[in-house]
């Protein structure tokens, strides 16, 4: 069986660490995205996948040399400019998938724990186009809903419907067994949504099933989400002992250190933090709730609490970063400056002035 990963999109929600890195980049516990995609492909013997991307996402693919677990890659291209949706990828890949079995489509910006053995099994039992992963959430209206039938045969779907509408709290887990004749709905050289456009269909003509996992499922197209998976991860780690018995640094698990980096004396270290490759924290540093991408420095007396902060950012001494703040790579932010909650700021810029209201700077 082949796999399809949609890995083309812009990532909007996410800006300004998105302005530099696709989602399937981000990292989750130290490791992309995209990594534990294929891990997860090889743990199901899927051996072969198919990335749906544009050209800049596929440059920086390349780039950052992700292991593939065994999993061989081949490069589907969008036009340049101009993007095919989640429906249009399908099926510019159609000669790249077979046509005599089913084939998995994946969302390249989900976290899924989705057995893919299972879904293609239980697909296997239903006269189906397409068995759609669901998960059940709390609040359904930002993602597609199904409306399911006693044989888990979808009735209806609904793209991101209004609260009171909502015909479920089933939602679109972004994992997809589909059929060749999904190629017959699906309009050639223009974008198409798979979502919006071909799913209800398929479920007007009693050719859609959903298939119910209660797995591991996080969508970190919000910063909440993207730093709430990576707590969620974290519970299993704990590498306190190895700054504990060499300095007189106070790690509070569960934190995730990768290689080669350096805390100074007296700093507090978490909880839930994570702190990538070739990471520089200063004396008396406070870090808890986040995420510190690799190659960023932090000096000296510098506080942050329930932040994300992007690559190779300089960070002075005796700066405060508050909740929800997001600082873009490359970010230089002078001594003694402070960052009120939810401020957020643009790659490469320098911050001399204390931003007290939050606000995007650009």
């Amino acid at each position: 069986m082949k796999a399809l990963i949609l890995a083309g999109g812009f990532g909007t929600r996410l800006r300004p660490l998105s302005c530099t890195r696709p989602k399937t980049l981000f990292p989750i516990v130290n490791k992309p995205l995209l990594q534990w995609t294929f891990e997860r492909l090889a743990k199901n013997d899927v051996t072969d996948a198919i990335l749906a991307v544009n050209h800049q996402t596929e440059f920086l693919l390349k780039q950052y040399r992700i292991p593939r677990c065994g999993v061989r890659i081949t490069y589907s291209r969008d036009p340049p400019g101009k993007p095919l949706g989640t429906g249009g990828p399908v099926k510019k890949a159609e000669k790249l998938l077979d046509h005599d079995f089913p084939f998995l489509v994946l969302n390249g910006d989900i976290f899924a724990d989705v057995n893919y053995k299972e879904i293609v099994k239980i697909d296997k039992k239903k006269k189906a186009v397409a068995t759609i992963a669901l998960h059940r959430v709390e609040d359904p209206t930002r993602y597609g809903v199904a409306e399911l039938d006693e044989n888990n045969r979808i009735r209806r779907f609904v793209e991101k419907p209004p609260s009171e509408t909502a015909p479920s709290n089933f939602i679109n887990a972004g994992v997809y067994v589909l059929h060749p004749e999904i190629f017959k709905y699906i309009p050639e050289n223009r974008a198409v949504s798979l979502e919006r456009e071909v799913f209800p269909t398929l479920a007007e003509d009693g050719k859609l099933y959903g298939h119910m996992f209660d797995g591991l499922w996080s969508d970190i197209g919000e910063p909440e989400d993207y730093l709430e998976i990576n707590k969620t991860l974290l519970n299993p780690f704990d590498t306190s002992q190895k700054f504990e018995e060499r300095k007189k640094v106070e790690v509070k698990n569960p934190v995730a250190f990768d290689k080669e980096v350096s805390i100074g004396e007296k700093s507090v270290i978490g909880p839930y933090t994570i702190l990538g490759r070739h990471v520089i924290v200063g004396k008396n540093v406070h870090i808890r709730d986040s995420v510190i991408f690799q190659n960023t420095s932090i000096g000296d007396s510098s506080s942050i609490n329930g932040a994300v902060i992007g690559e190779g950012a300089n960070i002075g001494k005796e700066v405060k970063i508050g909740k929800g703040c997001i600082v873009g790579d490359h970010v230089k932010i002078k001594d003694g400056m402070a960052l009120a909650k939810k401020v957020s700021i643009c790659p490469a810029k320098e911050i001399s002035e204390s931003v007290l209201t939050p606000e995007n700077i650009i």
